[in-house]
């Protein structure tokens, strides 16, 4: 099965270690959204879109990219984030799941993990989740991503 995973990380590189680790434990060709060229998408099997959470949604790099694809009929997709407080974390994949359905992506699975966030007060308290994304959370990560690969 052929896997892409395209990801914006944008501060701290929260979200490209999650996503390098997904990607090394699938064979995953790992790209920054930037990065991503349509005829990438239509060649594999399975796609992860990430980011970290900004104002409760993903970065918006990420869904502009998402909302400007070509309509795919039921590709295999997968979505994931890392966060200051993950602990609503499906709640803040609403928009790109949402832009996602619209290009006719399937979502086959979700994950979410803490990051390191120093937004405004958090900075000036030197940041939250300090450590984050920490090996259990790169773990939880590579195994969220074996199991997609395998359906």
């Amino acid at each position: 099965m052929k896997t892409l995973i395209c990801y914006a990380s944008v501060h701290h590189g929260n979200t490209k270690k999650i996503a390098e680790a997904m990607a090394a434990a699938t064979g995953a060709d790992c790209v920054p959204v930037k990065d991503v060229k349509p005829d990438m998408i239509a060649g594999a099997d399975l796609v992860g879109f990430g980011s970290g959470i900004y104002f409760s949604m993903h970065h918006r790099s990420l869904l502009d990219a998402v909302a400007t694809l070509p309509k795919v009929n039921g590709k295999r997709a997968f979505i994931f984030s890392t966060a200051g407080f993950p602990a609503g974390k499906f709640v803040f994949h609403r928009a790109l799941k949402k832009k996602l359905a619209d290009r006719g992506f399937e979502i086959a699975g979700e994950f979410a993990c803490k990051g390191l966030d120093t937004y405004a007060i958090f900075g000036k308290l030197g940041g939250i989740n300090k450590g984050h994304p920490d090996e259990r959370d790169i773990q939880n990560a590579r195994k969220f991503a074996k199991g997609l690969a395998k359906m």
